[in-house]
């Protein structure tokens, strides 16, 4: 076995580095998740996961309302505009404002909160305030909350979302 002797120190080899590199790599990578677990916010968990367990039955009693109305809603987008189309079977008068509620899926703090005016024979119109991409879970809904309609939204798509009131189980 031959050892080489052309007396220069270890550190001036590139052996010794490329092995620690890994190490010190993956030390950094450690460093960086930590320190995104701790300083955001994931949004999935909620503090009060028990009284919103609790409200279930009045949410259940709103989806039976809307299939007792036999409701039906169109939503398209160009941009920031929204445009609804609302069909009941009943007679009902249909109200003057509709809520439609955006949320994200794992984002809270992009949800947005649209107001939808009347436009007339079941066209309701309004403005959202930053414009979407991906995937929504979409929730109209009257002003005084005695119905809902609810689904999801590929904002994406260029088919409006339809959304048909249903029983749930």
């Amino acid at each position: 076995m031959a050892f080489r002797n052309d007396g220069q120190p270890w550190y001036k080899e590139r052996w010794p580095w490329l092995l620690m590199a890994g190490p010190a790599i993956v030390i950094v990578a450690g460093v960086v998740t930590a320190w995104l677990a701790v300083a955001s916010n994931d949004g999935l968990v909620t503090d009060d996961y028990y009284k919103q367990g609790l409200a279930v039955n009045q949410q259940l009693g709103r989806d039976k309302r809307a299939l007792d109305l036999g409701l039906q809603a169109s939503v398209m987008r160009a941009g920031a505009n929204v445009r609804l189309l609302i069909n009941a079977e009943t007679n009902e008068p249909l109200p003057e404002a509709i809520v439609l509620k955006l949320a994200h899926p794992t984002r809270a703090g992009h949800d947005q909160l649209v107001e939808l005016r009347a436009e007339g024979q079941g066209f309701y119109s309004g403005k959202l305030s930053t414009e979407l991409t991906g995937r929504w879970l979409a929730l109209i809904e009257d002003p005084a909350g005695k119905w809902r309609l609810q689904g999801d939204w590929l904002v994406d798509s260029e088919e409006p979302l339809r959304l048909t009131a249903r029983a749930e189980k």
